[in-house]
Parts: C-alpha cells; sequence; structure tokens
C-alpha cells in the first residue's frame, strides 16, 4: 500500500508527465525532419513573423518595404504543406490590405503597397504553393530531398567499387555523367571473382537516373549468385518485367580467372571490348553475340573467350565515350586506341580519366571506361 502511494505522489506524476512531454517533443522533431509530423511550429513561427513584418513597414515604410512579406512567403513554401501555406497567404494577404489602407493610395508618395508589390507577392505565393504541391506528392521534404539524393550516388559509387586485385593486375574505372551530373545512366557492378558488368541504359544523365539505379541494385544482387551464363538472361527477363516504354539497355559481362588470365565476355548488344595485345602491339575488338536487355524474352548470350597474358590490356567502354554526332562509332574508336597506345610507355595507372578528357571532352552523354591490365 505504501509502495502504491509513493508512486502517485505529486513528484511521481511530474516525472511521468515530464517524461512523457519529451517523448512527444522528441518525437514530434524526428517526425517533422523526416516529413513525416505536423508543421505547426514552423507555421506559427511564419505566422507571427507576419504581423511582425507589417508592423515594421507601418513604422518604416523605406526601411522595411511592403514587399518584404515575400519572405515568409517564400520560407512557407519550403517548410509547409500546401493547406498551411493557404492559411500563411490570407495572413500575407490581410498584411498587404491593413498596410495599403494604413499608409494611403500608391499615387500619393513612395514605400507604400503598389500594385507591382501584390504582383510580386502574389507570384512568390504562386511559386511556393507549386513547390509545396510537388514535394506533398513525391513525399519528401526538402530537408531530406538533398540529403537522400546524396546517399543514393554514395550508395552508387560504393556498389560500383571494383574489387581490390591480386598482385600482377591493375584495375581503374571511370564515369562521366552527362552534362557534369551527380547521376548517370551508365554503371558498373562487381563481383569478388572478377565479374564485371558495364551497363548503358537507354537515356542520360538525369532522365535515366532512376531506371540505371533501380538495375543497378538488381544487377548487383544477380551477380555472383548466377552461373556467368545465366546472368545476362535473368537481367533480360527482369528489364521485360519492368514493362518500361524506354525498357531496354546494353551490357557487357567479363568473367576473369585471375590466376590464368582467361577470360569470357558476354555482351547484350553492347560495344566490343578492346584487347590491348603486348606481344604485337596491336588492338582487338573483341565482340560477343547477344540482343539488347529489354527486346524480348528468350534472348540468347553467345561468349567470346580470350586471355590476358603480361603487359596485356583489356578495356569495356559506352557507346558516349566513341560515339558522336560528327563522327561515327569506328572513327571514335580508333581515336580511343590512338590516345590509349601513348600510354603503353608510362602503364596504365591513372589513365582512365585522362583517355575519357582526350577523347570525349565535350560529348553530351554519359561516358564510362573500365581498363583491366596485367603489367609486366
Amino acid at each position: 500500500m505504501g509502495h502504491r502511494a509513493g508512486v502517485n505522489t505529486y513528484a511521481a506524476r511530474t516525472r511521468r508527465r515530464a517524461r512523457r512531454a519529451r517523448i512527444a517533443l522528441r518525437k514530434s522533431g524526428v517526425d517533422y525532419f523526416r516529413g513525416d509530423g505536423s508543421d505547426w511550429l514552423a507555421f506559427a513561427g511564419l505566422l507571427l513573423m507576419i504581423p511582425a513584418i507589417a508592423f515594421g513597414t507601418l513604422l518604416d515604410p523605406v526601411w522595411c518595404a511592403p514587399a518584404a512579406l515575400v519572405l515568409p512567403i517564400v520560407a512557407g513554401g519550403l517548410l509547409l504543406r500546401p493547406a498551411s501555406l493557404l492559411g500563411l497567404y490570407a495572413a500575407a494577404a490581410g498584411a498587404l490590405i491593413v498596410e495599403s489602407v494604413v499608409l494611403g493610395p500608391y499615387t500619393q508618395g513612395p514605400a507604400r503597397v503598389t500594385p507591382g508589390t501584390v504582383l510580386v507577392v502574389a507570384a512568390c505565393g504562386l511559386f511556393g504553393l507549386l513547390i509545396a504541391q510537388f514535394r506533398a506528392r513525391v513525399g519528401v521534404p526538402w530537408r531530406r530531398g538533398g540529403t537522400m539524393l546524396f546517399d543514393l550516388r554514395e550508395r552508387i559509387r560504393v556498389q560500383s567499387a571494383l574489387p581490390r586485385l591480386p598482385q600482377g593486375w591493375h584495375r581503374e574505372m571511370a564515369l562521366r555523367p552527362a552534362g557534369g551530373q551527380s547521376f548517370s545512366g551508365d554503371f558498373v557492378v562487381a563481383a569478388r571473382t572478377l565479374e564485371v558488368v558495364l551497363t548503358d541504359v537507354s537515356g542520360k544523365g538525369m532522365d535515366a537516373a532512376s531506371r540505371s539505379l533501380l538495375l543497378s541494385g538488381a544487377f548487383g544482387g544477380l551477380l555472383g549468385s548466377l552461373p556467368p551464363d545465366g546472368f545476362l538472361p535473368a537481367a533480360n527477363g527482369y528489364l521485360l518485367r519492368q514493362n518500361w516504354d524506354e525498357g531496354f539497355a546494353t551490357s557487357i559481362h567479363l568473367v576473369l580467372d585471375l590466376d590464368s588470365g582467361d577470360y569470357e565476355l558476354f555482351s547484350a548488344g553492347h560495344l566490343p571490348a578492346l584487347q590491348l595485345h603486348a606481344g604485337s602491339g596491336r588492338w582487338e575488338e573483341k565482340a560477343a553475340e547477344g540482343p539488347l536487355l529489354g527486346v524480348y524474352d528468350g534472348a540468347e548470350f553467345h561468349p567470346v573467350k580470350g586471355s590476358l597474358h603480361p603487359g596485356d590490356v583489356l578495356m569495356l567502354f559506352t557507346d558516349g565515350l566513341v560515339e558522336a554526332a560528327d563522327r561515327d562509332i569506328a572513327e571514335g574508336i580508333d581515336r580511343l586506341t590512338g590516345e590509349a597506345d601513348r600510354c603503353v610507355a608510362d602503364g596504365f595507372e591513372g589513365v582512365a580519366w585522362h583517355l575519357i578528357e582526350a577523347v570525349a571532352k565535350d560529348v553530351n552523354d554519359d561516358r564510362a571506361l573500365l581498363l583491366i591490365s596485367r603489367p609486366v
């Protein structure tokens, strides 16, 4: 009985209320940051700004112009939901009416509410409402949208990282999205046995980024889980199930034995790989047979085999590197091999970026180059 009385004391009840209040406040803050909670706190703060700005305008309209009401309106477009935003706009409209009545007609002097002021405030309100509606439809608050995109970009980068190769091997990859953007329609996935897949999704830059992101995750799960000859058929079936309007992609799949240097190349409508034979100093095109991914079911992919000897180099690349409006693919491949020949004497370490810049610096397309060499 005494224990129960102690639990129900005023101090105990106060502590429980304070604890519940802290939990509710913390949950509200977390939900608001994630975009899941109420926006009442931001709404209240912006709503209080409006009479403060109106009061400042009535005191000194030269230093606090009537157009200053755009400040809470712009902030509201970034912070509030559409329903709350309409309430903020109503308050701003009321403040403009009060300012125009107290300051008098705009024809009687400067620093008054002019038709231009009304148009500027209304235009900012319209843009803010459009932004808020788009954000509500997407379901990603502006506070987290940039963080989410950054996280996605880093995950793609980590997934595309090539595994460390044993001594006697060198690998590097360079990828340049179209227009200098952060996302690309080209991607690479790799498994530790050295299985590498270079894929070019239809489209470029941000237009292909969402499909590239989805496919990179799916292909990364398939790679290494299936025998080499089963990867492209499984990838083709996955792409067909998406029913995209622009659902095709090209892909090249390399399976390399790091002990012997023997490899197999599977291709799905992709450009041929290029192999430099150290003995002859000549480049050879290694073209496998296979249709584009996502075109028809039951496609067959026939590999081409080869071997990398000490001093040899193998390059995989996408069409953005060698294709341009003023030249055909054959000319672009000749330019790529000619530029690569200049690197033979000094070795191929750190040359992937250089080759992209030298061969396709100004091409407005996604460009990717994967280089594997076996130094002497």
